[in-house]
């Protein structure tokens, strides 16, 4: 429905949305949440077989995009660790390999993946959701944060984003639920009794992947950033945009995140 423009550029592709459910066969005293819970079983395969995904983490859940045109493949790599079903008709029905076996080979490629560079703006941020029915209280304010905060500080002599004064604010809105990231900062100006979080409340560090915009075609990405984590079982929230990969942390396991990315970066010079 919105209409053409030369301010607006869409991606080629078309998505398919994954959504990774849990059957509680996870092993005890496992805590770890976000892209991490499913780092070994889901994305770090993917990236094995050049599939390129998109990730959005939200309140509720995480979310997993892939072209449609790699669905063949994704159904053949995860078919031996997960029941994959389809929507259809608002029925989930299950998907076996010989529903989408056709062209599900495909060459990895020869050369390593990209090692990005890896930042960590002094920003603290919340990561929050709103009961639906209490929204319009907050549009106004959203629209303001959304559409008319000031940009982030750009240093003209270094060609780079002022990393202490970072703007980073998401809102999602799927299927009723709502999820919300901004700074700490920005929360203030929002009426507390509105904006739900988890009990302990707690705030989370950005690591934000990508020294140039990362464009969608390449792989592996969020799998050099959660395999890590998962290894060190840190939880993680993490937003997949065309410019940067963002991945947050709770702030008080953050400098351990952060020195144990760089010494990944390093490693792998």
């Amino acid at each position: 429905e919105l209409p053409p423009s030369e301010f607006m550029q869409v991606a080629d592709s078309t998505w398919l949305v994954l959504s990774v459910v849990s059957n509680g066969r996870e092993p005890p005293g496992c805590q770890a949440t976000g892209v991490t819970k499913i780092a070994r079983s889901v994305i770090a395969p993917l990236a094995e077989h050049h599939v390129s995904v998109l990730m959005l983490s939200t309140y509720q859940t995480d979310f997993i995009l892939v072209r449609e045109r790699d669905l063949p493949v994704v159904i053949h790599t995860l078919a031996g660790e997960f029941d994959i079903y389809k929507e259809e008709s608002g029925e989930c029905v299950p998907v076996t390999c010989d529903d989408v076996s056709n062209g599900f080979l495909k060459p990895k490629p020869p050369a390593s993946p990209t090692l990005h560079p890896v930042q960590s703006p002094q920003t603290r941020f919340c990561v929050l959701t709103v009961a639906p029915d209490t929204l319009p209280a907050i549009a106004t304010m959203l629209i303001d944060v959304l559409f008319y905060s000031h940009s982030p500080t750009w240093d003209a002599a270094t060609g780079s984003q002022d990393l202490d004064s970072i703007t980073f604010f998401s809102f999602s809105l799927i299927e009723g639920y709502i999820s919300i990231v901004m700074d700490a900062e920005t929360q203030k100006r929002f009426p507390s009794d509105l904006l739900l979080t988890s009990s302990t409340g707690e705030l989370w560090r950005m690591v934000r992947i990508g020294g140039q915009p990362l464009g969608f075609d390449e792989c592996g990405i969020v799998a050099q950033i959660a395999e890590p984590l998962a290894a060190a079982d840190i939880s993680a929230y993490y937003i997949s945009t065309f410019n940067f990969d963002h991945a947050l942390v709770p702030e008080e396991g953050s400098a351990e995140v952060i020195q144990l990315l760089q010494q990944r970066q390093e490693s792998g010079r």
